[in-house]
C-alpha cells in the first residue's frame, strides 16, 4: 500500500530548482518532488544554477553546499536577490553550525544534513516558521556536543580508534583519553 503524500496544490507557484552534484541522488530527489506537485528544474553545478535562476527564479529551492564549481550559498544568494519571498533548503553532507547560520542569514529556510530523505526535505520546504522546534529548557552543553559528534564518529568508523583520530585530525592518545572519559552533562 503506498503512502499518501501531501499535495501543494493550494500553491499558486509550485516551480522547485534542485542543485545538486550527485546526479543519481538529484534524478531520484527531482522525481520524487514531481510526485508531490512540484514543476521540477535541475542544475548540477553553480554556474547552472545561477543561470536558471537568472532566466527563471523559482518559488522554491533545494540547493546543495558543496558543489564541484563552488559554494551552494551563492546560489541561494542569487535565489533570494532575484525573488525575496522563495523558499530555499540548503542540503550538506559537511554540516556545521557556522555554515548553517549563514545559510540562514543569507536566506535559507532550511539546512538540512544528507543524507535526507524526499519527505523531510518535503516537509521542510512546506514548514512555517511556527513549525520550528523551541529553544530547549536545558540544552546540551558544548563539551557534551563535542563528546557526542566523537562517539558517532566513532561507531561509524566501527570503533576504530585510529581512524576516528584521523577522520577528526586529533592525535590517537588524545582521543583515547576522551572516550575513557564519561560524558559531560
Amino acid at each position: 500500500m503506498e503512502k499518501a503524500i501531501p499535495s501543494v496544490e493550494h500553491l499558486e507557484d509550485r516551480t522547485l530548482l534542485i542543485v545538486d552534484d550527485d546526479k543519481p541522488f538529484l534524478s531520484r530527489l527531482a522525481r520524487a518532488m514531481e510526485l508531490r506537485g512540484f514543476i521540477v528544474s535541475t542544475a548540477e553545478s553553480v554556474t547552472d544554477g545561477h543561470a536558471a535562476i537568472v532566466s527563471a527564479p523559482p518559488a522554491f529551492a533545494i540547493i546543495d553546499l558543496r558543489l564541484a564549481d563552488g559554494n551552494g550559498l551563492d546560489v541561494i544568494s542569487e535565489l533570494k536577490s532575484r525573488r525575496p519571498e522563495s523558499r530555499g533548503i540548503i542540503l550538506t553532507g559537511y554540516g556545521n553550525i557556522v555554515t548553517a547560520v549563514t545559510a540562514v542569514k543569507l536566506g535559507a529556510f532550511d539546512y538540512l544534513a544528507k543524507p535526507a530523505d524526499a519527505d523531510e526535505i518535503f516537509n521542510a520546504l512546506m514548514a512555517t516558521r511556527h513549525d520550528k522546534a523551541e529553544v530547549p529548557e536545558n540544552p546540551m552543553s558544548a563539551d557534551r556536543v563535542r563528546w557526542e559528534h566523537i562517539q558517532r564518529i566513532y561507531e561509524l568508523c566501527g570503533r576504530n580508534v585510529s581512524e576516528t583520530a584521523r577522520r577528526l585530525n586529533m592525535h590517537r592518545r588524545t582521543l583515547q583519553r576522551i572516550l575513557a572519559k564519561r560524558a559531560p552533562r
